[in-house]
């Protein structure tokens, strides 16, 4: 095969933020066509949304159902090739399941479904097709934070006992979803966004990026978890203590009324030997401190930095990389993995580094155990599903 992935698409009409982020990283590297979508629930929505992203009529379709059954029907090489969900967590899961199951990989926004019992079942659907499916866990796809896990793994920090990780968003301080925000109105929303708000939406990335780059498994929580904002019916504002499979200690705190804050994720990761500390606002910049010399300012696109950091890495040192690189490196992995399936060809074990369905299923297990967790209002420990 010597042409671009066909890449379908499931919501991100031209009324909706995150679809465009999407697109741009989907597009960056020339290894991505966008050939067709359903791209709202509204069907004139989705038809002009299509238009303005220059696709013909026939390959803009009213329903997602619609739109995997005729793009089935295409020619190998003309119809897509893998579909990317960007709804409402209570619409991730049977889109996903039906284009596993028709046959095209899936890239999926996260949290990857509404239930724990749904990721199980799209595992199981993943491993029986052999399909591909991503996860969008943005932050695991900066160069800087692929550089502190492989310091990690390596035994830099000797092992790790204590892991900090805090994401400050403002955005939800007022009540937005009564003001017309409608990203504000589905995420605060128990139909659409599930049972958790604010951990469901960025806890999830919190705990992910401490594992990532940790290499270790959060087996118990402690959490407290808060509605501030009078009328609100998911959580807006959390913390849980963690405690990990090697016995490390840690810290989730994640809030969205943090009044003033805009997207402060940052981490801290502290081993026998020394320490890190990563943050999202200063993307390029990883800094190492140890017990006996002086500090390490790590800095992106340099030739000391690790391999897998380098294969992540676009630009000269000094150049910014920010959130649509972050993006597009998930993209680019999947879409190397896809080519080499189809091709029956190897893949390098650099382009399998990208969240996937067990990933998900982690994040899914985490939203769990945090409300159960939190709603206990004790300070007994809940334990991960298994």
């Amino acid at each position: 095969m010597n042409r671009k992935l066909k890449m379908g698409m499931v919501g991100g009409g031209s009324d909706a933020f995150i679809g465009a982020i999407h697109r741009l990283a989907a597009l960056m590297d020339g290894q991505i066509e966008l050939v067709s979508g359903c791209f709202s629930i509204d069907p004139a929505t989705s038809l002009s949304s299509g238009r303005c992203y220059y696709l013909p009529d026939d390959r803009i379709y009213k329903t997602y159902k619609e739109m995997f059954e005729r793009e089935a029907g295409l020619p190998d090489g003309e119809r897509m090739d893998f579909v990317t969900i960007v709804t409402p967590n209570v619409a991730h899961f049977e889109p996903a399941y039906m284009a596993l199951d028709l046959g095209f990989h899936v890239v999926i926004d996260k949290p990857i479904t509404f239930t724990l019992d749904e990721a199980g079942r799209l595992k199981a659907k993943v491993q029986e097709t052999g399909l591909v499916l991503a996860l969008t866990h943005t932050y695991s796809g900066y160069p800087a934070v692929k550089e502190a896990r492989e310091r990690i793994r390596r035994g830099d920090l000797g092992k790790i006992r204590k892991i900090l990780v805090e994401y400050p968003q403002g955005w939800l301080s007022e009540k937005a979803e009564d003001a017309g925000n409608a990203q504000a109105a589905w995420r605060t929303d128990p139909k659409r966004s599930g049972k958790a708000g604010c951990m469901g939406d960025i806890g999830t990335h919190a705990l992910h990026l401490a594992e990532y780059i940790s290499g270790l498994k959060a087996t118990e929580i402690c959490a407290d978890l808060n509605i501030f904002v009078p009328g609100r019916r998911l959580d807006d504002d959390g913390a849980a203590l963690l405690r990990f499979d090697n016995g490390a200690r840690g810290v989730l705190v994640a809030s969205q009324i943090a009044a003033g804050e805009e997207n402060d994720l940052n981490i801290r990761i502290y081993g026998e030997k020394g320490g890190m500390k990563w943050s999202q606002m200063e993307p390029n910049t990883l800094i190492v401190r140890w017990i006996d010399r002086p500090a390490e300012i790590i800095r992106t696109g340099q030739s000391y930095m690790s391999d897998i950091a380098k294969h992540n890495t676009r630009t000269p040192g000094g150049h910014p990389e920010g959130y649509i690189e972050a993006f597009a490196n998930i993209y680019r992995n999947f879409s190397l993995t896809v080519r080499a399936k189809m091709n029956g060809s190897a893949i390098k074990p650099e382009w399998l580094d990208f969240p996937g369905v067990d990933d998900g299923i982690r994040g899914m297990q985490f939203i769990d155990v945090v409300v159960e967790s939190g709603n206990n209002n004790s300070q007994k420990w809940f334990k991960f599903p298994e």
